[in-house]
């Protein structure tokens, strides 16, 4: 694939112009997240496997962005896509094109799928799910306190993943007995990493798995949100079989990943930043304060390849041309020091205020938030209810960043529990 960049520049270089090549394995966010701020709030970049875009990475502008009509989710208007220059076995094939979705449409259309996603995921609604987010907590807890003392444990497969999975998967009426299939086939939808020749197998894996819970669903209707679907689809809701299928599908990868990031970052930042932990532990700074300020300093989102210009954009002294691409990159946008000074690079719990946009702005803003904040906002304080003097296993620096560039996810998190 060529790209139509006429230079790349992994560490940003001398050239301030020059587009910055994104790393697919990972492994410096924080110096990427910096460059892309230094390159303006408008910034060319190059995506795994060579597709070239705009990143927007200040907040100002990129809340502009995300109500601006003149970009839209069609890919149709993306100029690379109609000149063929998109693979469909490129690794981000299914985060650039995931069929039609609350993700991919606008208007109307948006305004109909997310209208039934949002009945189900109101703040009362959400609320109600704390004692069962509570009970699971406390099991997964009581099976962590029956391990040897001072073994290392991987807090990331033994709590963050199921925790969030399993709630997410009660709430859309998928069966615990698909959960391990369902992880293995996101770790390679996400991963830049996916072999080619394995990308198009995954996304129809992913089709006849999901495709399955539906007619599951729909021969036995439960009190779930698949369910929801369906019923609002045969009382004339105009929900085709695609848009359910999609819907259920976003909702299941949206819902677990960014939790899963939130509470692991939370406890690497505590664990950085022990002065803040204590703290926070001697209940001087609230647990919804670590919850915010761990969502703008290492935002769980990386970056999002999210909308396409229909028309020439000023953005800042540049422009966003007619027909390419956007993506927000929030980890950059989340230590803007135009918008949070110049400590935005500080992990702060006593930040106030802290008005990030870590779940979005706009008509597109995640309908998840409430659930997520829940969830960490149970998890962690448990979680250190528990075990005060939980500790890394290894040094900061030997935490690995899995190779997925939308998403600030760790491969393990060893932690001795105490």
């Amino acid at each position: 694939m060529t790209c139509p960049f006429d230079h790349t520049a992994a560490d940003g270089g001398a050239d301030a112009d020059a587009p910055i090549a994104l790393d697919p394995f990972v492994t410096d966010l924080d110096g990427e997240s910096a460059r892309l701020r230094t390159a303006g709030p408008l910034a060319r970049v190059v995506l795994p496997g060579g597709v070239a875009c705009y990143a927007v990475t200040r907040q100002a502008e990129a809340r502009k962005l995300l109500t601006d009509a003149r970009l839209v989710k069609d890919i149709n208007v993306w100029g690379a896509w109609q000149r063929g220059e998109i693979p469909l076995d490129w690794p981000l094939i299914g985060l650039a094109n995931p069929g039609r979705s609350m993700l991919t449409v606008d208007g109307e259309d948006h305004r109909r799928l997310r209208t039934l996603v949002a009945q189900a995921l109101t703040a009362r609604r959400v609320e109600r799910l704390r004692s069962d987010i509570e009970t699971l907590t406390e099991g997964m807890l009581d099976r962590l306190a029956e391990l040897p003392a001072g073994e290392t444990v991987d807090l990331k497969a033994e709590f963050a993943y199921p925790l969030p999975m399993n709630v997410i998967a009660g709430l859309m009426g998928v069966d615990a007995a698909d959960l391990p299939q369902m992880k293995a086939l996101f770790d390679k939808f996400f991963s830049t990493q996916t072999p080619p020749q394995e990308v198009l197998q995954v996304l129809g894996d992913l089709g006849v798995l999901f495709g399955r819970i539906i007619e599951e669903r729909r021969a036995e209707p439960g009190d779930d949100l698949t369910s929801a679907l369906l019923a609002a689809a045969e009382n004339g809701d105009r929900l085709t079989a695609e848009e359910i299928q999609n819907t259920l599908q976003l909702m299941v990868a949206a819902g677990h990943e960014t939790t899963i990031s939130l509470i692991v970052n939370a406890v690497v930042a505590l664990e950085a930043h022990p002065e803040q932990r204590a703290l926070v532990l001697k209940g001087e700074v609230p647990w919804e304060n670590v919850i915010e300020e761990t969502l703008r300093w290492s935002t769980p989102t990386s970056h999002v390849l999210i909308r396409f210009a229909t028309e020439d954009i000023e953005v800042g002294d540049r422009v966003l041309p007619k027909g390419e691409g956007l993506i927000v990159s929030f980890g950059a946008i989340g230590r803007d020091e135009e918008q949070f000074g110049e400590n935005a690079d500080a992990f702060d719990v006593t930040r106030t205020p802290n008005r990030h946009i870590s779940f979005g702005h706009g008509p597109h803003v995640c309908p998840g938030a409430a659930l997520s904040r829940l969830e960490a906002g149970v998890a962690l304080p448990a979680l250190y209810a528990r075990f005060p003097g939980l500790r890394l296993a290894v040094s900061r620096e030997e935490l690995r960043n899995k190779p997925v560039v939308t998403q600030n996810d760790l491969f393990d998190l060893p932690v001795v529990l105490a």
